[in-house]
């Protein structure tokens, strides 16, 4: 039998603000485990009040972090990334209990997040700024500055990297922090702020809200104070953010909804891209931005790519992400009738279901959140799940046979984050690379994010980058500075 409730280290539950826990003025709430949906733990909410603590406590100590001498602030952020390598079975297990992916994936997050903090930590060291030639007696200089304070909002999905994404180039740039993380998942983010403790990062420097959104979300964005929002998350709430972040003229980063086409030309090495899709597809049962969700198929290759397709997904494994398996529960209740919904929808229409298609609910699965990894033949754009994110495992096909219509198609959607294709054309993988309206590309891979590059969408999927020396970009201003000498 798989222990939860006891498994749960000994960890705070409090908001942080200045550097202290603090408890807040909200009823607590429950942290529920996906895959049994026992409690695991009670954590301390605020709102409004908490929220603007946060604020006035990062506003005080941001010329204090950004005058810090450059070697010590380097030095803090490695020792964060040092501390949580001590730490990262401790916190991988956390994420799985609140989260509910497999182990495995959850400590491959946690090791993301050191090189991520690493990263930018020496990054900090690169922020140069220019001289421009000038009239004699003049001096042009372009100066790079911290922004200010940062409201950072981050997603249940990667309740890990997703902070460390946000928060290690912010500081690393000489900004200070107010994090504010999903509901579903806030241990993730706890325990991340108990090593931020730990360590003695100062006070003020990151603070964290724990509450409703709508309320916190609110009061982020109406402060003049907080001068830079990113957020990771659904592209309705971003657009949301994004409109009551005028009011105050923020500069804005969003990573927000993708649906990932993955398409297999005929020419492809049909052993890898099964390969490849299977992997991708469900990691962190497909619950990413990034799942590939429109596979689009040569018909020249179809038949034999769906046999190999098949054998690979029947060893996809489903359970508790405490055991050795590949996928875990969804998040809630909501994802499994928003997946079943989409494939009720593609049957009605015509599409085939060649496995799954159903909730799994017998013996181990009957008190958690579980789907059947399900595979989905003869998908057309008369379907929902054409056009709609599927934050699941489900894998939809869809038949082309010329390149300029299966770009096309690709480029049929309203998102622009990831995408994927394989060929062994170079002429090919030129042009349809040029051709696909996406931020990410992937040719005859998956690996679309890592801590050197910039990650991010065009269109619906959002505006900024992460990532890389773009990404602590986004958390500076550009000052022009002309100095005339006088004689």
């Amino acid at each position: 039998m798989v222990k939860t409730r006891e498994e749960l280290p000994e960890m705070q539950t409090k908001l942080y603000i200045n550097g202290q826990w603090i408890e807040g003025s909200l009823e607590k709430k429950a942290v529920n485990n996906p895959a049994t949906r026992e409690e695991l733990i009670k954590v301390s909410q605020g709102g409004e009040i908490e929220t603007l603590k946060a604020i006035q406590s990062a506003k005080e100590a941001f010329p204090k972090w950004k005058g810090m001498e450059l070697a010590e602030r380097v030095k803090l952020i490695h020792a964060i990334a040092d501390k949580i390598e001590e730490k990262a079975d401790q916190l991988a297990l956390i994420m799985t209990l609140e989260q509910g992916k497999p182990l495995k994936e959850s400590k491959t997050e946690i090791l993301i997040n050191i090189q991520n903090l690493h990263w930018n930590a020496e990054e900090a060291r690169r922020i140069y700024g220019e001289t421009i030639p000038a009239p004699n007696n003049h001096k042009y200089e372009v100066k790079k500055q911290p922004i200010g304070v940062v409201a950072a909002i981050t997603p249940w999905n990667f309740p890990s990297n997703m902070i460390i994404r946000k928060i290690a180039p912010a500081i690393a740039a000489g900004c200070t922090v107010v994090l504010k993380p999903a509901s579903s998942t806030p241990l993730s983010a706890i325990a991340i702020f108990e090593i931020f403790h730990e360590v003695g990062l100062p006070a003020g420097v990151a603070n964290l809200v724990m509450g409703p959104s709508s309320k916190i979300g609110k009061t982020l964005t109406d402060s003049n104070d907080v001068r830079k929002l990113t957020f990771t998350g659904s592209t309705e709430i971003g657009k949301i953010l994004f409109e009551q972040s005028a009011q105050t003229m923020k500069k804005i980063s969003l990573e927000l909804g993708g649906h990932a086409p993955f398409i297999v030309f005929a020419d492809a090495n049909i052993d890898e891209a099964v390969e490849g899709l299977v992997a991708m597809k469900f990691r962190n049962n497909g619950q990413a931005c990034t799942s590939p969700n429109r596979i689009f198929v040569n018909k020249a290759i179809k038949k034999e790519f769906i046999q190999k397709l098949m054998a690979a997904v029947s060893k996809v494994t489903v359970g508790n992400g405490l055991q050795d398996v590949m996928a875990g529960p969804l998040i809630n209740e909501d994802a499994i009738e928003s997946i079943q919904a989409q494939v009720d929808d593609a049957k009605v229409k015509g599409a085939k279901v060649v496995a799954g298609g159903e909730r799994l609910t017998k013996g181990e699965y009957a008190d958690g959140y579980f789907y059947a990894p399900t595979i989905l033949d003869n998908v057309t754009n008369e379907m929902a799940i054409f056009y709609e994110e599927t934050f699941g495992p489900v894998i939809p096909l869809i038949d082309f046979e010329e390149e300029d219509e299966v770009i096309k198609m690709a480029n049929d959607s309203i998102f622009g984050l990831a995408s994927y294709f394989f060929t062994t054309d170079l002429k090919r993988a030129e042009k349809v690379s040029e051709a696909l309206e996406y931020g990410l590309v992937g040719i005859n891979n998956t690996s679309i994010s890592t801590s050197e590059a910039p990650f991010g969408g065009v269109k619906h999927s959002g505006v900024g980058r992460e990532n890389g020396v773009y990404g602590v970009q986004e958390f500076l201003e550009v000052k022009f500075v002309h100095t005339k000498y006088l004689d």
